[in-house]
Protein backbone atom coordinates (compact mmCIF):
# COMPACT_ATOMS: atom_id res chain seq x y z
CA UNK A 1 0.00 0.00 0.00
CA UNK A 2 1.14 3.02 -0.67
CA UNK A 3 0.11 5.85 1.77
CA UNK A 4 0.38 9.96 0.55
CA UNK A 5 -0.16 12.57 2.99
CA UNK A 6 -0.51 16.55 2.65
CA UNK A 7 -0.36 17.50 5.96
CA UNK A 8 -2.91 20.45 7.10
CA UNK A 9 -1.53 23.64 5.94
CA UNK A 10 -3.08 24.69 2.62
CA UNK A 11 -4.60 23.35 -0.77
CA UNK A 12 -2.14 20.68 -2.21
CA UNK A 13 -3.90 19.65 -5.50
CA UNK A 14 -0.92 19.47 -7.70
CA UNK A 15 0.44 16.38 -5.55
CA UNK A 16 -3.19 14.87 -5.43
CA UNK A 17 -4.11 15.62 -9.00
CA UNK A 18 -0.61 13.56 -10.42
CA UNK A 19 -1.13 10.72 -7.77
CA UNK A 20 -4.87 10.48 -8.97
CA UNK A 21 -3.54 10.36 -12.48
CA UNK A 22 -1.01 7.57 -11.95
CA UNK A 23 -2.74 5.20 -9.73
CA UNK A 24 -4.07 3.17 -12.72
CA UNK A 25 -0.26 2.53 -13.69
CA UNK A 26 0.89 1.28 -10.36
CA UNK A 27 0.25 -2.12 -9.08
CA UNK A 28 -0.78 -0.90 -4.77
CA UNK A 29 -3.39 0.12 -3.39
CA UNK A 30 -3.54 4.25 -2.79
CA UNK A 31 -4.74 5.93 0.51
CA UNK A 32 -4.69 9.68 0.53
CA UNK A 33 -4.49 11.91 3.03
CA UNK A 34 -5.64 14.96 1.31
CA UNK A 35 -6.16 17.68 4.26
CA UNK A 36 -7.85 21.28 2.98
CA UNK A 37 -6.69 20.19 -0.65
CA UNK A 38 -9.81 20.56 -2.61
CA UNK A 39 -9.17 18.35 -5.60
CA UNK A 40 -10.67 14.59 -4.51
CA UNK A 41 -9.11 11.98 -6.15
CA UNK A 42 -11.39 9.89 -8.36
CA UNK A 43 -9.01 6.94 -8.65
CA UNK A 44 -8.25 5.91 -5.17
CA UNK A 45 -9.86 5.90 -1.61
CA UNK A 46 -8.87 9.02 0.41
CA UNK A 47 -10.35 11.28 3.28
CA UNK A 48 -9.58 14.51 4.59
CA UNK A 49 -8.19 13.98 8.41
CA UNK A 50 -8.47 11.10 11.06
CA UNK A 51 -7.15 10.53 14.36
CA UNK A 52 -3.42 10.60 15.20
CA UNK A 53 -3.40 7.08 15.74
CA UNK A 54 -5.54 5.60 12.75
CA UNK A 55 -2.94 8.07 10.97
CA UNK A 56 0.08 6.23 12.43
CA UNK A 57 -1.31 2.72 11.44
CA UNK A 58 -1.38 3.92 7.50
CA UNK A 59 2.23 4.71 7.91
CA UNK A 60 3.17 1.23 9.63
CA UNK A 61 1.50 -0.35 7.40
CA UNK A 62 2.29 1.39 4.17
CA UNK A 63 4.74 -0.16 1.82
CA UNK A 64 6.02 3.59 0.49
CA UNK A 65 5.00 6.88 2.15
CA UNK A 66 4.78 10.21 -0.07
CA UNK A 67 4.60 13.11 1.61
CA UNK A 68 4.86 16.95 1.41
CA UNK A 69 8.08 17.85 3.00
CA UNK A 70 6.36 18.94 6.27
CA UNK A 71 8.60 17.76 9.07
CA UNK A 72 6.20 15.77 11.08
CA UNK A 73 4.78 13.59 8.91
CA UNK A 74 8.50 12.88 7.46
CA UNK A 75 9.61 12.15 10.91
CA UNK A 76 6.67 9.19 11.36
CA UNK A 77 7.29 8.24 7.83
CA UNK A 78 11.11 7.82 9.12
CA UNK A 79 10.60 6.31 12.52
CA UNK A 80 8.80 3.34 10.85
CA UNK A 81 11.73 2.69 8.71
CA UNK A 82 9.32 3.40 5.52
CA UNK A 83 11.12 4.44 2.18
CA UNK A 84 9.58 7.85 1.71
CA UNK A 85 9.09 9.97 -1.19
CA UNK A 86 9.11 14.12 -0.41
CA UNK A 87 7.46 16.13 -2.49
CA UNK A 88 8.10 19.69 -0.89
CA UNK A 89 5.55 22.27 -1.50
CA UNK A 90 6.61 25.29 -3.26
CA UNK A 91 5.89 28.94 -3.33
CA UNK A 92 5.84 29.29 -6.93
CA UNK A 93 2.82 27.34 -6.85
CA UNK A 94 1.61 29.23 -4.24
CA UNK A 95 1.42 25.86 -1.74
CA UNK A 96 3.07 27.88 1.07
CA UNK A 97 4.45 31.26 1.96
CA UNK A 98 8.08 30.50 1.14
CA UNK A 99 10.60 27.35 -0.01
CA UNK A 100 11.61 25.74 3.18
CA UNK A 101 10.19 22.70 1.83
CA UNK A 102 12.72 22.64 -0.62
CA UNK A 103 15.74 22.89 1.98
CA UNK A 104 14.41 20.77 4.23
CA UNK A 105 13.70 18.13 0.78
CA UNK A 106 17.84 18.66 -0.30
CA UNK A 107 19.06 18.08 3.78
CA UNK A 108 17.39 14.87 4.20
CA UNK A 109 17.67 13.71 0.56
CA UNK A 110 21.84 14.33 0.87
CA UNK A 111 22.04 12.44 3.64
CA UNK A 112 20.15 9.27 2.07
CA UNK A 113 17.06 9.61 4.46
CA UNK A 114 14.58 9.93 1.27
CA UNK A 115 14.02 9.93 -2.30
CA UNK A 116 13.49 13.46 -3.25
CA UNK A 117 10.71 14.10 -6.22
CA UNK A 118 10.76 18.26 -7.27
CA UNK A 119 9.15 17.69 -10.10
CA UNK A 120 5.78 16.30 -9.91
CA UNK A 121 5.45 14.73 -13.28
CA UNK A 122 8.92 12.39 -12.06
CA UNK A 123 6.74 11.07 -9.58
CA UNK A 124 6.11 7.84 -11.05
CA UNK A 125 9.65 7.30 -11.76
CA UNK A 126 10.42 7.62 -7.84
CA UNK A 127 8.30 5.45 -6.97
CA UNK A 128 9.51 2.69 -9.06
CA UNK A 129 13.32 3.90 -7.65
CA UNK A 130 11.85 3.87 -4.20
CA UNK A 131 12.30 -0.13 -5.12
CA UNK A 132 16.24 -0.06 -4.90
CA UNK A 133 17.08 2.96 -2.26
CA UNK A 134 17.79 1.74 0.88
CA UNK A 135 17.57 4.25 4.02
CA UNK A 136 20.49 5.10 5.76
CA UNK A 137 19.71 4.48 9.15
CA UNK A 138 20.93 6.52 11.96
CA UNK A 139 24.46 5.33 13.09
CA UNK A 140 25.05 3.78 9.81
CA UNK A 141 26.77 6.67 8.23
CA UNK A 142 29.61 6.48 11.25
CA UNK A 143 30.21 3.01 10.60
CA UNK A 144 30.04 3.53 6.64
CA UNK A 145 32.64 6.40 7.48
CA UNK A 146 34.82 4.13 9.63
CA UNK A 147 34.87 1.81 6.82
CA UNK A 148 35.93 4.15 4.09
CA UNK A 149 38.66 5.28 6.47
CA UNK A 150 39.98 1.73 7.46
CA UNK A 151 40.57 0.79 3.95
CA UNK A 152 41.90 3.61 2.73
CA UNK A 153 44.31 3.17 5.55
CA UNK A 154 45.40 -0.41 5.22
CA UNK A 155 45.35 0.68 1.11
CA UNK A 156 47.60 3.55 1.80
CA UNK A 157 50.30 1.45 3.68
CA UNK A 158 51.02 -0.89 1.53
Amino acid sequence: MIFVTVGTPRDFSRLIKKVDEITKDLNHEIIVQRGNTRYKPKNCESFTFTSRDKFLNYVKNADIVITHGGVGSIIDSLKYGKPTIVVPRRKMFNEHRNDHQMDITRELENEGKILACYDINDLKKKIREVKKFRLIKRGEEKERIKKILNNFIKNSMR
